[in-house]
């Protein structure tokens, strides 16, 4: 699933090519992809044409666009794409939602080969779709409290994993991206958040903030064809990363053996040696 780098190229992708232009046509495909749209696909589509996009916005793994005083929310799910092109380039059998614009220009097709992303329209929701009101503020948002985060993890029971996880606590961090940052300041995932200094907090916080710049920069991470930006284009963070998808390859900083365990039916990556497993941790 995207996490939020590989979000925040697309948004960025989406501003540059549809804010501003005018939704002409919309054609929903599969109903599959406007699911979570109660008054259904028609509706959907009608609330849509003549509107214009006024802007690309994200929190954490969502994407918006706000239309008036409404919003088109994204979620990408496994493998949605947002993809931006020619109008009269041929259709994949995966596109679900495409948008075609009044000024006849390139079009935007929501395609997803698994269909568990989706598309609503968010009445009201420009500025903050109510439907994502409850997650929590991402850390390259301004909203973004560090102090008030410090409070909650160090008030939970359990693993600091677990917890980055969690998108009532932050959003936006992934699989991929705990484990990275983890790597950096050499705290291993089972680590217990209410045992955390508040030092320890802001650095590993400092440290994910890094790595999604890293990251950024790369144009996110594509371990396959289903991460693209808009324009089709994928990421090359993979190439960078230090612990994340490197079992048995040397750490980067000790050379030690990249460790991999079962985790949340995910798996966790790190380096035994730099990230010792903490004897009285909890889950």
């Amino acid at each position: 699933m995207p996490e939020l780098p590989e979000v925040e190229v697309i948004r960025r992708g989406l501003e540059q090519f549809v804010v501003g232009r005018r939704i002409a046509e919309v054609d929903v495909r599969h109903p599959r992809a406007v699911r979570r749209h109660l008054a259904g696909p028609d509706d959907f589509a009608a609330r849509l044409v003549g509107r214009a996009i006024d802007g690309a916005r994200r929190r954490g793994k969502y994407l918006w666009l706000p239309v008036g005083d409404d919003a088109l929310l994204a979620h990408l799910g496994m493998s949605g794409q947002l993809l931006v092109g020619p109008a009269d380039a041929p259709l994949s059998p995966h596109v679900r939602v495409r948008l075609e614009f009044a000024d006849g220009g390139t079009d935007l097709r929501f395609t997803d080969q698994r269909t568990f992303g989706h598309l609503l329209l968010s009445a009201d929701g420009a500025r903050l779709p109510p439907q994502i009101a409850h997650i929590a503020p991402d850390p390259l948002e301004d909203a973004f409290d560090l102090d008030a985060l410090t409070v909650r993890l160090r008030a939970r029971r359990t693993g600091i994993k677990r917890a980055l996880l969690d998108q009532s606590l932050v959003s936006g961090i992934g699989n991929i991206y705990a484990d990275e940052a983890l790597w950096r300041v050499r705290l291993h995932y089972a680590r217990a958040t209410d045992r955390l200094r508040p030092r320890e907090v802001t650095g590993l916080m400092a440290a994910v903030t890094d790595v999604f710049a890293a990251a950024l920069k790369d144009g996110g991470t594509s371990f396959d064809s289903l991460y693209v930006n808009v324009n089709g284009e994928s990421g090359y963070f993979d190439r960078s990363l230090a612990v994340y998808g490197r079992e048995g390859e040397p750490c980067p900083r000790c050379g030690t053996p990249i460790r991999r365990d079962p985790f949340m039916n995910r798996s966790a990556y790190t380096c035994p040696h730099c990230q010792p497993r903490p004897r009285n941790g909890r889950w």
